[in-house]
This record gives C-alpha cells, sequence and structure tokens, in this order.
C-alpha cells in the first residue's frame, strides 16, 4: 500500500490570502534578518518599515518563517513582534526545512528556504537585504552557502544589495555564473557589497528598470531556464560605508571569529554583530537603508510582472 505524499502546512495571512485572491503583487521577505541579523527592538522596528515600504509602493508584504511546524506566509503584526522578542529561533535553510516542520518546531528563513516558501506559496519576488555566498577560506573549510545553488533552482527574482561582504565576492559570482544565475545589477555598472556600492568587481549584468526585469523573469520561463535571478540594488548613496572604509573593519572581524574558532551558521551573526560594534552602528543603519531600497525596487517589479499577466 503506497502512503498518501505529504504536504506541507502552509498558513497564508488574512491580508496575502487576499492580495492572492485579488491577482495583486505579493512580495516574500525573508526572517532571519529579524532574529539573527538585528537586535530587538531594532530587527521589529525594521521589519515593520520594511513591511510599510511594500505596502506603499502597491505590494502586499509576506514575511515567512515557519512557527510551530507551519509554513507562515505573512505575519500577522502579533506574530511578527513575538518573533521578533524569541530566542533560541533555529535558523532554517535548504537542509533544516523540512526537520523543522515535521517536528513542529520554529525557526527563521534565510534566503534558500524564504525562496522555496515563496515558490510554493506562487511568489515570483523577493527582498532582502544581501544573499549568502562563498565565505573567504571556502578553499579549505568548502563553506559556502545553500542560497546559490536555490538560486539556480527556485523561479524567484530576489532583491538584494549584492551578496554580504563579509564573503568571497569573486567566488561568489564565479559560482553564480557555473549555476547560471544571472546577476543584474541596477543603475550601474559595478556589483555592489552590501554596506558600499563598489565592490571593486563588475556585475555581469545590468537592467536599469522594473520593466526590463520583471519582463526577463518571464523570459526565463518561457526559456524553460529553472531557477530564479540576482537583482544586485546598491545600498542608497547618502547611507553607504564607503569600501575604502568598511574593508578593514571587515577583516579585523574576520580575524576575530577565526581566533576564537566560530565557524559554520554561527559566524554570520557574529561578523554582523562585531562589525556593528567597531563601525558605532552605522553598519545597521545602513542594512536598513538597503532594505528599504530593496523593498521599494521589489514592489515595483512584482507591478510590472502583474501588468504582463493582464495583457
Amino acid at each position: 500500500m503506497t502512503a498518501a505524499p505529504m504536504t506541507p502546512d502552509i498558513d497564508l495571512s488574512p491580508e496575502v490570502a487576499r492580495a492572492r485572491a485579488e491577482n495583486r503583487p505579493v512580495v516574500a521577505l525573508e526572517s532571519t534578518i529579524i532574529t539573527h541579523g538585528m537586535p530587538w527592538p531594532r530587527n521589529l522596528e525594521t521589519a515593520r518599515l520594511v513591511e510599510a515600504e511594500l505596502r506603499q509602493a502597491g505590494a502586499t508584504p509576506a514575511t515567512i518563517a515557519v512557527i510551530d511546524g507551519r509554513l507562515c506566509v505573512g505575519l500577522s503584526p502579533e506574530r511578527l513582534e513575538t518573533l521578533a522578542q524569541a530566542r533560541d529561533v533555529a535558523k532554517l535553510s535548504r537542509a533544516d526545512l523540512a526537520a523543522c516542520l515535521a517536528t513542529g518546531g520554529t525557526g527563521a528563513t534565510t534566503v534558500a528556504a524564504t525562496m522555496i516558501a515563496a515558490t510554493l506559496a506562487r511568489l515570483e519576488v523577493f527582498a532582502t537585504g544581501g544573499i549568502g555566498g562563498v565565505h573567504r577560506g571556502a578553499e579549505a573549510s568548502f563553506d559556502i552557502s545553500a542560497d546559490l545553488q536555490e538560486l539556480a533552482a527556485s523561479p524567484v527574482t530576489v532583491v538584494a544589495a549584492g551578496a554580504k561582504a563579509i564573503l568571497d565576492l569573486p567566488k561568489t559570482l564565479e559560482v553564480l555564473e557555473t549555476l547560471g544565475v544571472p546577476v543584474i545589477a541596477v543603475g550601474q555598472d559595478d556589483f555592489p557589497a552590501f554596506w558600499s556600492r563598489d565592490s571593486g568587481l563588475k556585475a555581469p549584468l545590468r537592467i536599469d528598470d522594473p520593466a526590463g526585469i520583471a519582463r526577463a523573469h518571464r523570459m526565463r520561463r518561457a526559456l524553460g531556464l529553472p531557477g530564479g535571478q540576482l537583482i544586485a540594488n546598491p545600498v542608497p548613496a547618502g547611507d553607504e560605508i564607503p569600501r575604502d572604509r568598511i574593508a578593514p573593519i571587515v577583516e579585523a572581524a574576520l580575524a576575530e571569529a577565526t581566533a576564537q574558532g566560530i565557524s559554520g551558521k554561527s559566524v554570520t551573526p557574529f561578523l554582523l554583530a562585531r562589525i556593528f560594534e567597531l563601525t558605532q552602528g552605522q553598519s545597521l543603519q545602513a542594512n536598513i537603508a538597503l532594505v528599504r531600497n530593496n523593498a521599494r525596487l521589489a514592489a515595483a517589479i512584482s507591478l510590472e510582472l502583474a501588468a504582463l499577466d493582464a495583457k
């Protein structure tokens, strides 16, 4: 006797369910930026600001997390606040998502897990801060984020301020090219580096308008190509930390992490917290500015996708 296939329990928030029923644009948001990326209460304030940016731009926000074994697409204000204050929340990527759901756990979704959830919920656009990538020293540690493989698998357009500056950016771009992931810069030829507009590397592609990005997304589907595309949207000029200033700070934080034996999933939260201290909070201000900026662009892309569907 063949067992019936299991399906994940997906809870759409009332706001997301209404938008879906009315064919209005919905933009996915991750939750590790809330639980692992920022301190309380700035994490909740930022989550609310990002959701407000999407609503103001005409899109519905869908913050994604696993709560008590259910995949939640869109969080109520109460759930959002509870998650922002929770401790010991699991950090979920592709490898952890199914186990957390199956055991009734609670966890925040990384870029990879958010892309998986967005695909299940039929959402095509996702706004985040910066993607994960190839960690420095990966030739010895093999520490490469699952975000890169997920970009090659899930048909989601991901709007980010490039990859996190703590990573090996040249290797990250090489892996994305190998996986066939389009990396599209917006408004400039340079690939941005999270807190900085310029990484010193050229982006492989450039499209400056949301309509062009939406058409590229649809064309991948028309060609039968798997995966999504990475939209590299630089931090606003007035909010960036220039590369020559942030680079030595990143190096110092990386050296501390190595000296303390920090590895795996603990590396990024440690580095972000230490860089926050070394920049006297400026890195957090830049992070908030760039994720709000990414939300605005993601909303514009989702509106253009809706317009293409209406034709």
